[in-house]
């Protein structure tokens, strides 16, 4: 069976005009071949190059489903991803189709999704629902997981392959869809999955890669182009400026990222004309006093001259308003860190890889960048409707590293994909969630279940001695008990409904039933946590020794001498971090103390929140009298401000900076502000007429 056009397909016309109507009228090779598999109801691996289609089959599958009141879950690795996939779903809610997202609230079953017919979510977030016994799920006929090859990744890799392994477990008759970049053992996910495979090196926009030489690009195909001019990054985006495309430069560091924007300001700013009012607009919005940091000032300053840098450091919202001008052609070079390369869909016609190497704190030295890795941020290159070709290009300092790039990057094979499942982390984690949600209860319902797993799949059996000791470590410590089946405790219960690693749980008992502690205390024991990504100790932080003498612990630290003292000292420098931020500081002076950019700050504030609500629950079973003093300090850790700001800070638009300035004005509370002219709050420091309507509309 062959489809080649939209209207070959056996969907409601509904369906089908609202795919046109998006400019989508023939279907892609890999699409042909995909989508007869997916509504014949098989379950289909679909593994193709970036922008070659693979979610149009996807969506088509979900959406006819909808239609005949089937149910269906698409798991994504990323919130940015879920947002993406929930705006392209939106323009058929005309049709009675209702979609749903939910990435946040882990510790929730989260009802309400149960009306849904197509909820979009994390994988994170579809373990927290099956966790927490949402029915619905038994429903679910369809699942999408998109991503798939991140199976591979130590941090989101077991949780989707667990996600998966469950609901195939609860569902034999279950409809799996996987979509992936191109991989080399596509063939054994597909045999796991028991499903289909299509396969392609296919893609709407061919992708011509090369590496720059001396003024000059020799493509894998044979053919060269010269491109001279002052610097091989600048030249190289100039001249694809110069075509009327954009560029894309991935660098291996945020430094650097920030380094090569500054530089490239005064080259792309003689490509903009209409653009600049948008980019000025743009620039005045990262200017806002709450988010008013040295990089926020040093980012507006290169949005106005058309280049941005982008990595993970920056503000989320920062990131999103970069990509969003990026991909309405506004902006015309962004500088990255290979993070954008694996976020939401921002082609550009000629992708740049400054860098194939960057430094790992867990080797100490600069290392390879995994080529799945530059092959997936090389596939950015090439905008369907808009380049009739895309350029990847590598740069060479010498001749031998020339052909050494030809060789391993460009005509080198992508990694195989390999399960990490069987680390003993992963495991500890999710097999308490197996027996908290009485899914596997006895040894030989545990072993079973892990032998359907990809892990188990590829190792050929299940690590039995592993298992073992784990659940040994969970039955010492008081997670779980035995009486003829396993059981979990009210304790064990807790800690999976919150989502918390078992370790992360057993060091919040041990701070709670320590006693009372300070707000310092209660953030080192949250911080003291595997589920905390601390920061790294550096060589100029001999302050942090400093710090533990003046600050009263709950958890008792490691002798100097132990290989673990380090560690202990990265906790309470994260921990110190989390106390300025509540204390507030500056966050240029946190930048600068601690070297984050202010996107980490949020990720860490973020993740403290997180861990303090669940501290907070686990204190109801372990030290009531905890209770109160977490809750003020959560409430303090998610606004960044001192206690007495806190009935300030719940107006809308008022941050810690704006409340602050209120506070010193004489306003310490909403009551305060009843029947305060417009006037005298605009004469507020950082207030300003706008949001002094703003404050009135709300108290009044």
């Amino acid at each position: 069976m062959a489809w080649q056009h939209v209207d070959d397909l056996p969907l409601q016309e509904t369906i089908r005009e609202v795919v046109k109507a998006q400019g989508i009228i023939e279907l892609y090779p890999p699409q042909q071949e995909a989508l007869p598999l997916v509504m014949e109801g098989h379950n289909v691996v679909l593994s193709v190059p970036t922008a070659s289609g693979k979610s149009l089959v996807a969506y088509l599958a979900i959406l006819d489903a909808a239609l005949r009141g089937k149910k269906s879950l698409y798991i994504v690795p990323l919130r940015a991803l879920a947002s993406e996939k929930w705006e392209d779903l939106q323009p058929f809610r005309d049709l009675g189709v209702r979609v749903g997202i939910s990435t946040g609230d882990l510790d929730q079953a989260s009802s309400h999704l149960a009306g849904y017919d197509i909820v979009i979510c994390t994988s994170e977030k579809a373990d927290s629902l099956l966790r927490h016994g949402a029915g619905w799920l038994s429903d679910v006929e369809i699942v999408v997981a998109d991503e798939i090859h991140l199976v591979n990744d130590y941090s989101r890799g077991p949780t989707l392959e667990m996600v998966l392994t469950r609901l195939r477990v609860m569902n034999p008759h279950l409809q799996v869809i996987a979509l992936s970049a191109t991989i080399r053992n596509a063939d054994a996910i597909a045999t796991w999955l028991q499903a289909r495979l299509v396969q392609s090196d296919w893609r709407p926009v061919p992708l011509k890669e090369g590496v720059f030489y001396r003024d000059t690009i020799y493509f894998l195909d044979g053919t060269e182009k010269t491109v001279a001019g002052k610097g091989a990054t600048e030249s190289l985006v100039t001249d694809i400026l110069e075509d009327g495309g954009q560029a894309l430069v991935f660098v291996n560091s945020r430094r650097s990222a920030q380094r090569y924007a500054h530089k490239l300001m005064e080259a792309v700013d003689i490509f903009l004309d209409s653009e600049r009012a948008a980019l000025r607009q743009a620039a005045e919005d990262m200017r806002s006093p709450d988010d008013a940091t040295v990089i926020a000032q040093k980012l507006a300053e290169c949005l106005e001259h058309g280049v941005a840098f982008h990595h993970a450091g920056l503000l989320h919202r920062h990131r999103t308003l970069i990509e969003s001008l990026f991909r309405q052609r506004i902006l015309k070079c962004i500088v990255a860190t290979p993070t954008l390369a694996a976020g939401v869909n921002t082609p550009a016609r000629r992708v740049v890889m400054q860098h194939i190497y960057r430094y790992s704190g867990e080797a100490g030295c600069m290392v390879p960048i995994p080529l799945m890795e530059v092959k997936q941020a090389m596939g950015r290159a090439g905008r369907p409707g808009y380049d009739e070709v895309g350029e990847a290009v590598l740069l060479a300092k010498s001749r031998e590293e020339k052909h050494r790039l030809m060789e391993e990057y460009l005509r080198g094979e992508v990694e195989p994909v390999y399960s990490k499942l069987g680390s003993e982390p992963a495991l500890r984690i999710h097999l308490l969630a197996l027996i908290a949600t009485n899914f596997a209860v006895t040894r030989d319902e545990i072993l079973e279940f892990l032998g359907r797993t990809f892990a188990a799949h590829q190792a050929g059996t299940v690590p039995q001695d592993t298992v073992e000791d784990i659940l040994l470590f969970l039955e010492e410590n008081g997670f779980i008990a035995r009486s003829g089946i396993w059981k979990a405790t009210l304790f064990g219960q807790k800690a999976s409904s919150l989502y918390l690693d078992p370790l992360s749980a057993l060091k919040m008992r041990e701070a709670l039933e320590a006693g009372r502690g300070s707000d310092f205390g209660y953030l080192h024991a949250v911080c003291a946590t595997p589920d905390m990504r601390c920061l790294y100790l550096a060589k100029r932080d001999q302050w942090v020794e400093e710090k533990l003498e003046q600050e009263k612990l709950l958890l008792t630290p490691p002798l100097p001498m132990s290989p673990d003292y380090e560690w202990f000292l990265a906790e309470v420098k994260t921990a110190a971090l989390l106390h300025d931020w509540i204390e507030e500081k500056h966050e240029d002076a946190i930048v600068q103390r601690y070297n984050v950019g202010p996107g980490d700050i949020r990720s860490k504030v973020e993740i403290a929140e997180w861990l303090l609500h669940a501290m907070r629950e686990l204190a109801r079973q372990f030290d009531f009298e905890a209770v109160t003093p977490l809750t003020n300090l959560i409430m303090r850790v998610t606004y960044g401000c001192r206690e007495e700001l806190l009935n300030l800070v719940q107006l809308r638009g008022i941050g810690r900076v704006r409340a602050r300035a209120l506070y010193n004005a004489g306003f310490r509370s909403v009551n305060d502000l009843r029947g305060v002219s417009i006037e005298r709050l605009a004469r507020v420091p950082h207030i300003g007429t706008v949001i002094a309507r703003s404050i009135k509309e709300q108290v009044e």
